[in-house]
């Protein structure tokens, strides 16, 4: 990377050390050395041990993950048309251990809420004073009928970077010229919003540069996404007949798939493709219904100044298993909402009162590997979760030219480098 964004980096770190510094009191501990259990190590988790222990050294911070190493989902959907190796998306805890957090290579099994315990198989019980939640999303197995986990070997979703971006790539990129692929978007809420569309690009542009014969379909079951006037017009500037999109009024939606027939069905139509995507509707990560903080919805009411849930009293929940209403489910979010409830956890055990904050996001998303499309929102705690701010954020314009598309391209490549050196690095 250029020397330029080395130092925009340190400066953004100076400047996020000293926001932190300037919102916490000079007040000692009532108590010695909490216990802050983390749940999941990813952009949310990670961030909010690295930056707790920053704000309040007295702090025991254990982080519980189940994996060694952490698969980054941004940036994945280049493994899809070949710019990326799955390996650039990996990342250890090396950083976090070295700076006194104690990362347990684990699985969070249960939590319970009243003996303040989270259990894992290998450690046992770990207990805790206050626990932060960032587990992630998991996929709502009875939410379309036929998919299913043993459906998933034929049909990936690879909404989980890992072996199933690699299986999804393999089947593209082994598929004859001339083949079709289909990739199902679900309704809303999920991870990503503008995610499917940017693999529908990614793979597009695979499939016209190395299978100019072949076709990919995008099976929407809305008729309003993300981007959605950026992407349509790349699409069809860029990609023509080799991408099709139906949304739902155009009986987009699908409501059935079958691996072993290799049949996607919607409402009024029957596909069988060569390869398909399906991404199916999703829910926050088994474990926060075991803790308790998941309501009927799936997903985990919290208070969205201290990020503590509204129904597990010293818990709190961030990131994509969150229910933040008008903040997307983002890396980028899960980030800056972790900063923020370091901040709070922090003055909460120092006596001080929570504070009031704004939170932003920005998600970049490749169309091809040179044309880069962003949407960026500024939002405020408001009645039960976020409200965005009005007129504060706003998407790239629909006019903008190839050296604008290209340092865009450019920008979404140097914010993956600088976010995962902050949370990993």
């Amino acid at each position: 990377m250029p020397e330029k964004n080395y130092t925009r980096r340190g400066i953004v770190k100076s400047a996020t050390a000293g926001i932190v510094a300037s919102y916490l009191p000079s007040i000692s501990h009532a108590q010695s050395r909490p216990r802050v259990v983390v749940i999941g190590g990813g952009f949310g988790g990670a961030t909010f041990a690295r930056f707790l222990l920053r704000a309040d050294p007295n702090v025991n911070v254990t982080l519980i993950e189940p994996s060694a190493t952490y698969t980054a989902c941004p940036l994945s959907n280049l493994v899809l048309n070949g710019q990326r190796e799955l390996s650039e998306q990996e990342f250890a805890y090396d950083a976090l251990k070295s700076e006194g957090i104690e990362v347990v290579t684990d699985v969070a099994l249960d939590v319970d809420p009243v003996a303040k315990v989270v259990s894992t198989p290998r450690r046992g019980t770990i207990a805790y004073d206050k626990l932060l939640m960032a587990p992630g999303i998991d996929l709502n197995w009875e939410g379309l009928p036929g998919y299913d986990l043993e459906a998933a070997k034929t049909f990936p979703h690879a909404w989980k970077a890992g072996s199933q971006t690699q299986l999804l790539w393999d089947q593209i990129r082994t598929m004859e010229n001339g083949g079709v692929v289909v990739l199902s978007a679900p309704a809303n809420p999920y991870r990503c919003p503008p995610g499917p569309y940017e693999r529908a690009s990614m793979i597009a542009h695979y499939l016209k540069t190395s299978k100019p014969k072949s076709k990919l379909i995008v099976l929407d079951a809305k008729d309003k996404f993300s981007k959605q006037s950026l992407f349509r017009q790349a699409w069809e500037e860029t990609y023509g007949s080799t991408l099709e999109w139906v949304g739902l009024s155009d009986g987009g939606a699908v409501v059935s798939v079958n691996a072993q027939e290799r049949t996607v069905e919607t409402d009024f139509d029957q596909f069988k493709p060569d390869v398909a995507n399906i991404i199916p509707p999703q829910k926050a990560a088994q474990i926060a219904e075991r803790a308790g903080v998941a309501d009927a919805t799936g997903w985990c009411p919290i208070d969205p100044v201290t990020f503590e849930s509204q129904l597990q009293k010293d818990i709190h929940v961030l990131g994509d298993a969150s229910i933040a209403n008008a903040m997307p489910k983002s890396a980028f979010s899960a980030n800056a909402q972790a900063k923020v409830c370091a901040i709070q956890m922090a003055r909460l055990f120092r006596g001080a009162p929570p504070m009031r904050t704004t939170l932003i996001n920005t998600c970049y998303s490749l169309v091809t590997p040179d044309y880069g499309i962003s949407v960026a929102g500024i939002y405020r705690p408001g009645g039960q979760s976020f409200v965005e701010v009005p007129g504060a954020g706003g998407t790239s314009s629909l006019e903008a030219g190839p050296e604008i598309r290209q340092a865009e391209a450019r920008y979404a490549r140097d914010w993956f480098k600088t976010i995962t050196s902050e949370v990993f690095g």
